[in-house]
Formats: structure tokens, C-alpha cells, sequence
């Protein structure tokens, strides 16, 4: 299992927030491209970008960021989500190195335009999926729908989505713990690998995630906790690997 720093830029800068408001921010850095360098110097095997802004506006704002760390670590895969709404933009992102670009509230309002991406650009396209109390969020989780995740899920798995990044609103920021349950919840019925995001806040979430025993869990995005010190990256890493060679001798986690 992978554990995957968040970038989360906003205005520029490298910042948390709390359960999505932009008005509940905290700012870590305003440098980009050396945050996305601490990271990788920790050992990240794949960063987590979210263009804040974009989410709110439906288009890129922070590109110019986004694209200066995808050139930097061109060996490095770069997810990138907030503001992909067409062709156009997922096009620009791959073409300037990004691996996997994360199509989130236009999933939810147009599940046919995932299917299409995945045509045109196979193997790159992720779907994050928002929740609250199991139902999905949209338009930077200022919306609630009457989608449950789980559903919508199974929906994309014969579309060749990548994998789900599932992140519950109500964990996000707050550094209350991951809910393991519905991830290993949505890793098990959804048909697609998922990667957890919300409330990955020490080494014990990183355990439970593992101990679920979903092979589906594919990675654990943490934000607040890395940047704040309540969970050192590579440690992180180091026991997500020996957990996943005990658990699988053969293929690691």
C-alpha cells in the first residue's frame, strides 16, 4: 500500500483545509515544487495534487504549478484533481507529465464523460469520489448529491477507470482518523482498487487500512499529518511495506 502526500494549492500556495472550506485554510508552504521535493526526498513513491481553486471555478487554476513538478520528477507518477472538466485539460496534464488526472464532480453529473476519457486517454483517468455519510459531494463539496458512492463505483468499473480515490468529508483536515470501514467498504463491493483519503492521520490508520485485508486498498493519502509531524512519511511507508510482505510473502501489498 502506498502512502501519497497531498499538495493542495490554493492561490499559489501549498495549503490544508478543513473538511473542504476555503475559508478554513492553513498554509505550509509557497513553493510548490519544493514541497513536491520534501516529499520525495522522504521517499514518496507518488504525489497527490488538488488545484483548490480549480475545483471551485471548473477549470485549472494552478497549472503552472502542477505542470513545474510533473517536469521536475517526470519519473515520479503525479495524480492531479480540482477543475478537470474536459478533454482539453486532461490532454494538457498528460502532455506535460502527469500520470493520472482525477475526475470528480464531473463524474457525478455526467457519468458518461468518464467513460469517453477513458477512450481517449486509457489507464490515466481516476474518478475521486467525495462522500458524506456515504453519499457523493460535488463542486468542491459544496454540494451533496443522492449518489451513494458505492453505486457510482461499480458504474465505472467496466468504464477502465484506474482506481477510486475515496475521501470522506467529514475525516478530511480534522486528523479524527481514516474510515476504514467505508474504504475497505468501497474496495470490496465497488469493483475498482481504492485510494483512501480523509482523517490519515498516524501509523495505527495505516495498520487498520492494511489490516482491513482488502487487496483493493491500493494507497492512503495524508496531508495535515505529514505536514504538522504526526506521521513521518517514510516510517509510514517503510511498515505499509513490511505489513504487506507478511501479509502477501510473494507480491508485497
Amino acid at each position: 500500500m502506498l502512502v501519497i502526500p497531498a499538495i493542495d494549492l490554493k492561490d499559489g500556495q501549498c495549503v490544508r483545509l478543513k473538511q473542504g472550506r476555503m475559508d478554513d485554510a492553513t498554509t505550509y508552504g509557497d513553493d510548490p515544487v519544493a514541497m513536491a521535493e520534501r516529499w520525495v526526498k522522504a521517499g514518496a513513491r507518488r504525489l497527490h495534487l488538488v488545484d483548490l481553486n480549480g475545483a471551485f471555478e471548473g477549470k485549472p487554476v494552478n497549472g503552472e504549478a502542477v505542470t513545474a513538478i510533473a517536469r521536475r520528477y517526470p519519473d515520479l507518477p503525479i495524480q492531479i484533481g480540482g477543475g478537470i472538466r474536459s478533454a482539453e485539460t486532461i490532454r494538457h496534464y498528460l502532455d506535460a507529465g502527469v500520470a493520472y488526472v482525477i475526475i470528480g464532480t464531473k463524474a457525478v453529473k455526467e457519468p458518461d464523460f468518464v467513460g469517453e476519457m477513458c477512450r481517449q486517454f486509457p489507464g490515466h483517468v481516476i474518478v475521486g469520489l467525495d462522500a458524506r455519510d456515504g453519499y457523493v459531494a460535488t463542486d468542491g463539496w459544496a454540494e451533496v448529491s443522492r449518489v451513494k458512492a458505492v453505486d457510482l463505483a461499480r458504474r465505472f468499473a467496466d468504464d477502465g477507470v484506474s482506481s477510486i480515490v475515496y475521501t470522506d468529508i467529514a475525516r478530511d483536515g480534522m486528523l479524527g482518523g481514516v474510515n476504514v470501514e467505508a474504504t475497505a467498504a468501497l474496495a470490496r463491493d465497488g469493483g475498482l482498487p481504492v485510494i483512501a483519503s480523509g482523517g490519515v492521520t498516524d501509523l495505527d490508520d495505516l495498520r487498520a487500512l492494511v489490516a482491513a485485508g482488502e487487496p483493493g486498498i491500493l494507497g492512503a493519502i495524508t496531508g495535515r499529518a505529514i505536514y504538522e509531524g504526526r506521521l513521518d512519511l517514510a516510517e509510514g511507508q517503510r511498515l505499509c511495506d513490511a505489513l504487506g510482505h507478511a501479509t502477501n510473502p510473494q507480491g508485497g501489498s
